[in-house]
C-alpha cells in the first residue's frame, strides 16, 4: 500500500542571523514526518526566486514570514494532500504550478523549498532509506571537499574588507574526516595569529573570523602563515578559495572597494588583480569573482585563468538550468554553486546539477549567510557525488551540524566512502 501525505504545518522559526524562516513539516498517513527548514542569503543574486516576507516593520522589521506560513496552510496542503511523497518532481511540478509566477514570489521561495525538501525527507522515511541514498541511490558514496570560510568581510562581516569570503580548501585528506580535522586545526592556529596580531576573533555571519585588515593580500598572508603553523603544506595540503561577491560592489561598470580606500577598478583590473594572486597565493577556487551583470568581464577572466582555478558562478547562474546553460555556450566559469532556495524546488535544484555536469563543469553545493541547523545540503552533496561543498567555517553550530552529518555518512558508508579532491 503506497504512503499518502495526509497533511501539512508550517511555522516561522529563526535563522542563524535571528530572522524568522520557514519550517515546513510534510506528515504521512504512517506517522512518519519529514522536516525541513528553509535558509535565506545576504548577498543574493537579482534574478533569484523570491522570498515572501511579511513586510509589517512592527514585527521583526518586516521581515516576518507569517503570510508563507499561511500559504501553506491555505493552498499548499489542500494541493499535496494525498500525493505520494516519493513522486517528488511531480510535488515539485503542482508547487511550481501552483505558484504561477516565473519568481515563485507569490506563494514565496521561502515556502516552496521547505515544502520541497520536507517532502524529499518524507519520501526518504517512506522508503526506509537516509536522505542522501533516496536521492542519490547506491552509487552516492562520494563526501565532498569543504571549503571553509575563515576570514569574512563584504556583507557579512562589519569589518574593513571588501571581499566576502576567504575560505580554506583541505585538498590534500585522504577521507572526509581528515580534512575536518586538519581545516579545525588550521582555523584554531589562524584565531592564535589574529590575537597576536590584535585583531578582533569575533565571527561574521558563516563562522569566518571578521578583522579589519588593511586588505586581502593581508588576509592571504594570515592564512597562509595559519596553515604553516599548524604544520601543512600551503598549496599542497591546504588551498585557498575566494568568493568576493563582486555583485555586492559593482557600480557603474566598475568594482569600487568602499571599506578599503574607496578604490575603483575596471573589470579589466579585477581580471589582473586575481590573475596576480593565483600567481602569489596558492588559490584554486574563485566564485562570483566578477559581478552578475559583467558578462564580458566574466569572458576574460575564465579566457585569462579558467584553465588554472576553478571559476564558480553564482549570482551569474543562481542555480537556474536556462543561465547556467547561457553561461555554457558563451564560455563562461567552470564550475556552478548550488542553493535550493535559489531556485526553490528540489527537483529543479537536481536539474541544474545535471546541466552543469553534462558540459563538465564542476558543481559545489552550498549553504546560506542565514543557514539553520537543517543538514539537507550535507546529504545533497553526497547524493549527487558533487565532490565540493560550500557550508561555513569551523564554528556556530548551523555551519557544524552540516559538517557533523558527512561524519555521520562518511561512517555509514564505511569502505566505500570515497574522497578525492577536484583540485
Amino acid at each position: 500500500m503506497t504512503t499518502k501525505i495526509e497533511k501539512l504545518a508550517a511555522r516561522e522559526v529563526l535563522d542563524s542571523r535571528g530572522f524568522p524562516t520557514v519550517q515546513a513539516d510534510i506528515i504521512l498517513d504512517n506517522g512518519l514526518v519529514g522536516r525541513a527548514t528553509a535558509p535565506a542569503g545576504a548577498s543574493t543574486g537579482k534574478r533569484e526566486a523570491a522570498e515572501l516576507r511579511d513586510g509589517d516593520v512592527k514585527r521583526y522589521l518586516g521581515k516576518g514570514v507569517l503570510r508563507a506560513v499561511r500559504g501553506i496552510h491555505d493552498e499548499i496542503a489542500s494541493a499535496l494532500v494525498g500525493q505520494d511523497p516519493t513522486q517528488q518532481a511531480k510535488i515539485d511540478q503542482i508547487l511550481i504550478d501552483l505558484d504561477g509566477t516565473g519568481n515563485k514570489g507569490r506563494l514565496g521561495a521561502n515556502a516552496i523549498v521547505a515544502v520541497s525538501m520536507a517532502v524529499a525527507r518524507a519520501g526518504a522515511l517512506a522508503s526506509g532509506v537516509s536522505l542522501y541514498r533516496y536521492l542519490g541511490g547506491n552509487e552516492a558514496t562520494l563526501l565532498p571537499v569543504p571549503q571553509m570560510n575563515v576570514i569574512n568581510g563584504g556583507r557579512h562581516a562589519g569589518n574593513s574588507l571588501d571581499m566576502q569570503e576567504f575560505m580554506i580548501v583541505p585538498r590534500g585528506a585522504s577521507s572526509f574526516s581528515e580534512a575536518l580535522r586538519i581545516a579545525s586545526e588550521t582555523f584554531q592556529r589562524l584565531k592564535e595569529i589574529l590575537q597576536q596580531k590584535g585583531h578582533s576573533v569575533g565571527v561574521g555571519d558563516e563562522g569566518g573570523f571578521a578583522p579589519d585588515l588593511r586588505s586581502g593580500e593581508e588576509a592571504l598572508g594570515a592564512i597562509i602563515e595559519a596553515i604553516q603553523r599548524a604544520g601543512y603544506k600551503p598549496g599542497e595540503e591546504i588551498g585557498i578559495a575566494l568568493d568576493p561577491a563582486a555583485s555586492e560592489f559593482y557600480e557603474n561598470g566598475n568594482y569600487v572597494f568602499k571599506k578599503s580606500g574607496n578604490i575603483k577598478r575596471t573589470s579589466d583590473e579585477m581580471v589582473f588583480l586575481y590573475s596576480k594572486w593565483t600567481k602569489e597565493f596558492p588559490i584554486v577556487s574563485i566564485e562570483d569573482g566578477l559581478a552578475e551583470d559583467d558578462w564580458s568581464g566574466w569572458k576574460t577572466l575564465t579566457d585569462a585563468i579558467g584553465s588554472q582555478v576553478q571559476l564558480v558562478g553564482d549570482d551569474i547562474f543562481v542555480t537556474n538550468s536556462e543561465l547556467i546553460r547561457k553561461g555554457i555556450d558563451q564560455g563562461i566559469a567552470n564550475a556552478v554553486l548550488i542553493k535550493l532556495n535559489q531556485i526553490g524546488t528540489v527537483s529543479e535544484t537536481l536539474k541544474a546539477i545535471q546541466t552543469a555536469r553534462e558540459a563538465n563543469y564542476q558543481v559545489v553545493i552550498s549553504h546560506r549567510s542565514g543557514e539553520t541547523e537543517d543538514t539537507f545540503i550535507a546529504d545533497l552533496a553526497v547524493a549527487v557525488n558533487a565532490g565540493q561543498i560550500k557550508t561555513g567555517s569551523l564554528c556556530r553550530s548551523e555551519r557544524i551540524a552540516k559538517y557533523n552529518r558527512l561524519l555521520e555518512i562518511e561512517e555509514t558508508l564505511g569502505g566505500r566512502a570515497r574522497f578525492h579532491s577536484p583540485f
